[in-house]
C-alpha cells in the first residue's frame, strides 16, 4: 500500500470549512476527538465521535468549528485522552493537548532550488538549545549570516521531534511531526530556514527512525503494531517497518519467541508503519523546505521486504519536492557502497572511519572502537584514499571476542567528494563521551590546527560541529530532562557505561561524571559566542575561515583522478589534490612536536609556491610561539604539528 503512496495521511489538517482530523486506530472499536479551550487547555469543550474507513483503519472527522490553534485529544475505546500521535506542534509538552498548526507561511525562498550538488559543501552541525545563549529558532537565525561568512554552504540541524523535558539531545524524541516547542514555533522554525534560503545556506534535518524515546511515546495506545517483536534495536522495541513475516534471531542464534500468526500479523499493519515515517520525512521537506536529510542509525533500521522501508522513504520525500534538489545522509557504520547506490537513493554516508583514525592518531585513543584503528599514517592514508578504512576485512575487537565480524566493502567506484561526510568531531564523538570533552581539549592547539586542516582539505565533505571553528571551550555533555524515575535510571545507566574504561573504573571517578539529568550539564554545553575574539581562539577561526574560502574555490569535482596520498614516515602526511584552476594543490601534515623535512618534487613537477601555513601569525593562538615552516626549492623543512598548503 504504502510503496503506491495510497494511504490516509493522519493529523490535523485545515480546510476552509474546518479541520479534518485522521487517526490511525485499526484495531480500535471506538474513536472520540477531545476538544479543550484555547485559553484553558485542562477544560473540555466537546467530545466527538470518529468514522472509521474500514479499508485502512484511519478514523477521520471534520470538525467545522475547529481552527488552526484548536487544542485536541484522542479517547481511544474509552481510554485516554492521548495527544495526536502525528500532531503538528505540542505547546504544552509531548504529554499535553495536541494543536492544529496552520502551514501557510510567507515564504520568500521561491528562487531557492537547493544546492545543486554535494561537490563542494561544507556542513555546519548544530544543537538549537545549545548553539545559543537563548536556545531558540529566533537567536539562531541571528547567526546566520556569521555562518555564511565562515564559508558554510550547508547546515545540519539535530533532531527536532518534539522529546520530553525542557531539554535533550533530540534523540529521546516522541512526537515525530512536532518541531520541538522549547526551541519556538513552527513559525520561527520557517523564517529560520526563510532566511537561510535568503542568504544562500541549505538546511538538513536529523530524522530518528529506528527508534522511539522512552517517556511520552503514545504510539501504542492507537496500535500496539507500531511497533513488532521480529527485531531488535539497541534502544528498544524495533519499529514495524517490515512488510514479510520473517524473525530476526537473537545474538546467540536462537529464535524469538514470535508466532506466525503474530508475524503475520505485524507484516499486514507495517504499510501504514511505513507511511507514518514516509510521510513524516515528506513533511519536513514539504511544509518547512529542508533541504534533505540526516538519516540516524540506519543499520539499526531492520526490514528484510523490498523494497527497504527507506528506499521508499526517500523516493516519496524526493518526489514530494518536484525539482528542488535535496539530499539524504546515512548514518550508517557497515560502510556498505550499495546503500548510496541510485535504486537506494542515498546520497552520502556519514564515513566515520577518517574520525577514528584522527581521533587515535592525535590523541591517542585506544579504547572501546578506537581500538580497531591504529591511527598510523599509513592507515590514515589508505582511509582517505578511499573513502573508508573498513572493506572486508576482519574487525579486530570482534576476533579478540571470538565473533569475527567481516565490515565493509570496496568504495573505489563512488565518487569521493559527495559520497563521504567526514568530520573530527561532532555531537556523537563529544557527547558520548564521559565528560563530553572536544577534541581541542585534549590536544594542543598546533595538533588541533593541524587535524582542523586535514579535514577541510580531503576530499569528502566536511561537517564541522557548532564551535569547532574557533576551538570552543565549551563541552558538550549528554543531557536529559526526564521524570525522576527515569531519570535516575540515565544517571545511574550513564556511569555504570563509562566504568569498563579505565579512568572511570573507581566509583569516585566515575561519580564526577556530569549528570545528563542537572541543568548545569545543559547550560554548561551552550556555546560562549563573547571568546571568539580571545587570541587563543580567534587565530584557529581565522584558519577555518581561510581553509573553508579555499576549498570552496578550488575544489569542486569528486573524481579520484590525479589524488595522491602518501604517508612519508611515521608522522607525515602529504596530499595532492588536483585542483578547479588548473594546477594542483599539495597539502603537507605533520602531526608530532618533530622536525620533518619532505622533497616535494617526489609528488609533483615543477615549482610549487606556499598558500599558507597553520603557523602563520593570522592563525596564531597565543603561548607557544610556532615555527614556520620554510621551503628551500622544493624541499619543505619545519618542526611540530603543522599544516602546509602549497600550489603547484
Amino acid at each position: 500500500m504504502t510503496q503506491n503512496n495510497i494511504h490516509t495521511q493522519c493529523g490535523a489538517f485545515p480546510k476552509a470549512n474546518g479541520v479534518q482530523f485522521n487517526v490511525w486506530a485499526p484495531e480500535a472499536n471506538k474513536v472520540e476527538l477531545v476538544l479543550y479551550n484555547t485559553e484553558d487547555v485542562s477544560t473540555e469543550t466537546d467530545r466527538i465521535a470518529m468514522t472509521k474507513n474500514t479499508s485502512d483503519g484511519v478514523y477521520q472527522i471534520l470538525v467545522e468549528k475547529a481552527a488552526a490553534g484548536t487544542r485536541y485529544k484522542y479517547v481511544i475505546d474509552g481510554n485516554g485522552p492521548f495527544p495526536d500521535p502525528t500532531s503538528r506542534y505540542q505547546p504544552d509538552g509531548v504529554h499535553g493537548a495536541s494543536s492544529v498548526v496552520d502551514h501557510s507561511f510567507g515564504w520568500t525562498d521561491s528562487n531557492w532550488h537547493g544546492i545543486s550538488s554535494l561537490e563542494g559543501v561544507s556542513i555546519y552541525e548544530l544543537h538549537f538549545g545549545t548553539f545559543t545563549k537563548e536556545g531558540t529558532y529566533a537567536a539562531a537565525k541571528e547567526k546566520l549570516p556569521y555562518l555564511k561568512k565562515l564559508g558554510i554552504t550547508a547546515i545540519e540541524v539535530l533532531p527536532l521531534a518534539d522529546f520530553p523535558g525542557r531539554w535533550n539531545w533530540g534523540y529521546d524524541g516522541v512526537a515525530l511531526y512536532a518541531p520541538a516547542r522549547c526551541y519556538g514555533t513552527p513559525q520561527q522554525l520557517k523564517d529560520f530556514i526563510n532566511k537561510a534560503h535568503e542568504i544562500g545556506l541549505a538546511v538538513f534535518i536529523d530524522l530518528v527512525y529506528n527508534h522511539l524515546g522512552p517517556d511520552g511515546n503514545y504510539l501504542n495506545c492507537y496500535n500496539k503494531r507500531y511497533f513488532t517483536a521480529k527485531h531488535n534495536t539497541p534502544w528498544g522495541a524495533a519499529l514495524n517497518y517490515d512488510l514479510s513475516t520473517r524473525v530476526d534471531t537473537e545474538d546467540n542464534g536462537e529464535k524469538k519467541d514470535v508466532s506466525a500468526g503474530d508475524a503475520k500479523k505485524d507484516a499486514e499493519h507495517a504499510p501504514q508503519v511505513r507511511a507514518f515515517i514516509q510521510d513524516n520525512a515528506e513533511m519536513w521537506l514539504r511544509d518547512y523546505h529542508f533541504d534533505g536529510a540526516r538519516l540516524d542509525a540506519t543499520h539499526a533500521i531492520v526490514d528484510f521486504s523490498s523494497p527497504h522501508v527507506l528506499q521508499d522513504l526517500v523516493a516519496q520525500a524526493k518526489a514530494s519536492v518536484g525539482s528542488r534538489k535535496v539530499y539524504f545522509f546515512a548514518e550508517d557504520d557497515r560502510n556498505e557502497t550499495k546503500l548510496v547506490s541510485r535504486e537506494n537513493g542515498l546520497d552520502s554516508l556519514w564515513a566515520d572511519d577518517f574520525h577514528h583514525q584522527v581521533r587515535v592518531k592525535t590523541a591517542g585513543d585506544n579504547e572501546s572502537y578506537f581500538a580497531n584503528f591504529t591511527g598510523t599514517t599509513q592507515d590514515l592514508a589508505k582511509t582517505i584514499q578511499q573513502g573508508w578504512f573498513f572493506t572486508g576485512q576482519i574487525v579486530p575487537t570482534s576476533e579478540k571476542e571470538g565473533k569475527p565480524e567481516h565490515r565493509g566493502t570496496d568504495p573505489l567506484s563512488l565518487p569521493l567528494l559527495s559520497s563521504f561526510c567526514c568530520c573530527i568531531q561532532n555531537h556523537d564523538q563529544i557527547g558520548n563521551r564521559a565528560l563530553g570533552e572536544r577534541l581541542n581539549h585534549q590536544i594542543t592547539p598546533q595538533s588541533y590546527k593541524t587535524a582542523s586542516a586535514l579535514l577541510l582539505l580531503i576530499p569528502a565533505t566536511p561537517m564541522l560541529f557548532q564551535g569547532q571553528e574557533w576551538s570552543s571551550s565549551s563541552p558538550f555533555q549528554f543531557f536529559t530532562d526526564h521524570n525522576a524515575d527515569l531519570g535516575k535510571l540515565v544517571t545511574e545507566g550513564r556511569r555504570k557505561e563509562f566504568g569498563k574504561f579505565k579512568a572511570f573504573t573507581d566509583p569516585a571517578i566515575q561519580a564526577k561524571i556530569p549528570d545528563p539529568q542537572a541543568e548545569s550539564t545543559f547550560t554548561n554545553s551552550k556555546l560562549d559566542w563573547t571568546e571568539r575574539t580571545k587570541k587563543e581562539h580567534e587565530g584557529v577561526e581565522a584558519l577555518y575561515t581561510s581553509l573553508l574560502h579555499l576549498r570552496h574555490k578550488e575544489f569542486n569535482q569528486s573524481s579520484r583522478d590525479g589524488l595522491q596520498v602518501t604517508p612519508v614516515g611515521k608522522d607525515t602526511l602529504v596530499l595532492v589534490r588536483p585542483s578547479s584552476s588548473s594546477h594542483q594543490i599539495v597539502s603537507v601534515f605533520h602531526f608530532t612536536d618533530s622536525e620533518f623535512s619532505v622533497d616535494l618534487s617526489s609528488y609533483v613537477k615543477g615549482q610549487v609556491e606556499v598558500v599558507l601555513t597553520t603557523a602563520d601569525e593570522p592563525y596564531a593562538t597565543g603561548g607557544k610561539t610556532e615555527q614556520v615552516p620554510v621551503l628551500n626549492g622544493s624541499v619543505l623543512k619545519g618542526h611540530g604539528p603543522v599544516s602546509v598548503v602549497l600550489r603547484s
